[in-house]
């Protein structure tokens, strides 16, 4: 990958001009830079967005039954091509390969979903509402649709979007992190493989300059997005500002409560694959153990039991369970949080900042697996999105003390509970202020025929991504009346009353 230039796809193509500006793009598991990637300016927004534009009458006007073949031949290529993809994602990324594969995976059954648009676009109509008129209602597109989307998922998440969006009979421009922007360029060339028309799939890398661009351009009509709070928050705002559609999906503080009735060796195996898988770097990590006393000590050793036997190392190593960071800024961050939370008075149970990473890999952006136990609300590593692989350990006296806990908490993203008791789940899955909810199911993602999306601050907007509220957020709907004369009288009004 050195010296590789990445570029922006636009109009059914690579795009051929010169950046004014590049960013870096680095390997995470040796630290050294891969390659360049074109940052876009206002420019080349302004080029994808008329591209998608232009393509917007003719897609629009495309039988369902014709974007539904696109979507299948797609979903056929992106499954043939899942490998190269993960690949592609762990090398930028830093990841292990096996999660790169999950993420592709996951990523395609919302393919498959949106395969199904002839059956999801169907309206509804009811005859006779009043004496010979009928009503009915259709689902049209918005036009050109835009996505801004994180780095920890550069192939899932924009797939939360754009094949719901697209097969709606939108355009789309995709604005991924420009940290590890290959896969989305490879998802555009599948595209156009798959025979999309030119101009309906498009991708502009790039910094806050796009993302601006994107969010003023009157040309674009809904944007989705996913990151940190602070960003969703004002993404909302500017985008509402302008009349846009607007679903941002924020940060997360997932909360996994462990009761005293629980089988304690599933629920440590689940809070160390959920918390350390993809190196935490996931919205659906689970972040907080809440641990009802009096299993708390017994739950911790069985933890830290399992942590010693997780393998750190690069993302192409066939027994790596866990890669690094994506970059050193970000891993210096996430590591300075094991220094405060001590200083305020946690116990740092595992200290991951020096791990043995498989094959001597040096010089990467590595962080271990990190333990913090008897953490406590007030602490900035229980307060923060911390965003890698710590997680904190949090212990309560009773339910009501973790209920009154997690829902107190200001996001909403993703809880779970472990417990045998059915009515204590049931309760939970009521009574809790979150909008994913596991029993027994450390990381309760929705599958694609559901919606993806939390509550409070993780989500700003009305809908919730893909399933059915992604396609009612890729549409809008149009009411029809409609009355005919009847021919059997002479093509003439019979000359019943409307409201008859």
């Amino acid at each position: 990958m050195s010296g590789r230039h990445v570029t922006h796809w636009i109009g059914g193509k690579p795009f051929a001009g010169e950046p004014e500006r590049s960013g870096e793009i680095y390997e995470p598991a040796s630290g050294r830079l891969a390659g360049t990637v074109g940052l876009a300016g206002r420019a080349e927004v302004d080029a994808a967005v008329a591209a998608a534009a232009a393509a917007f009458p003719g897609w629009r006007d495309a039988s369902l039954a014709q974007r539904a073949r696109v979507l299948f031949r797609f979903r056929e290529l992106v499954a043939a091509h899942s490998g190269e993809l993960a690949r592609l994602i762990s090398a930028e990324h830093g990841k292990v390969v096996a999660d790169a594969a999950g993420e592709v995976a996951r990523g395609l059954e919302v393919v498959e979903f949106a395969c199904g648009i002839p059956h999801l676009l169907k309206g509804g109509f009811s005859e006779n509402v009043s004496t010979r008129v009928d009503a009915y209602s259709i689902l049209q597109p918005l036009g050109v649709a835009a996505g801004i989307t994180p780095f920890n998922f550069p192939a899932m998440v924009p797939m939360w979007m754009f094949p719901v969006a697209i097969a709606c009979g939108n355009t789309f421009v995709l604005k991924p992190s420009e940290k590890d922007p290959s896969a989305s360029v490879r998802l555009a060339e599948l595209w156009a493989e798959a025979g999309l028309p030119d101009g309906v799939f498009n991708v502009v890398h790039g910094d806050k300059a796009a993302v601006d661009a994107l969010l003023h351009h009157p040309g674009v009509k809904a944007v989705s997005f996913v990151g940190s709070t602070p960003v969703a928050r004002s993404i909302y705002a500017a985008a509402a500002a302008k009349g846009k559609r607007v679903q941002a999906l924020g940060g997360a503080k997932n909360h996994m409560l462990v009761l005293p009735d629980a089988d304690l060796d599933l629920a440590a195996d689940a809070a160390v694959s959920a918390g350390f898988g993809s190196a935490g770097e996931r919205c659906m990590a689970i972040s907080v153990v809440v641990a009802v006393d009096p299993v708390g000590d017994e739950l911790m050793a069985r933890i830290r039991e399992r942590v010693a036997r997780l393998k750190v190392g690069p993302g192409d190593h066939p027994e790596a369970e866990m890669g690094p960071l994506v970059t050193r800024a970000h891993r210096d961050r996430v590591a300075s949080y094991l220094d405060s939370a001590v200083a305020q008075g946690a116990v740092l149970a595992v200290d991951g900042r020096d791990p043995e990473v498989l094959g001597g890999a040096g010089g990467g952006f590595w962080l271990g697996p990190s333990v913090l136990d008897r953490v406590t609300p007030a602490m900035d590593a229980y307060r923060d999105e911390i965003f890698g692989p710590v997680l904190a350990v949090v212990r309560a006296g009773s339910y009501d003390a973790a209920m009154e806990l997690i829902s107190a908490n200001p996001y909403g993203n993703g809880t779970a509970i472990f417990t045998n008791d059915g009515g204590a789940a049931r309760r939970f899955q009521n009574e809790v202020e979150v909008g994913m909810v596991g029993v027994n199911v450390p990381i309760p993602v929705p599958m694609a025929y559901y919606s993806f999306g939390g509550w409070k601050d993780s989500l700003f907007g009305d809908s919730h991504a893909h399933g059915m509220e992604g396609v009612h957020f890729y549409t809008r709907t149009k009411a029809v009346t409609a009355r005919w004369l009847d021919p059997s009288h002479g093509g003439v009004n019979l000359g019943f009353p409307a409201n008859e």
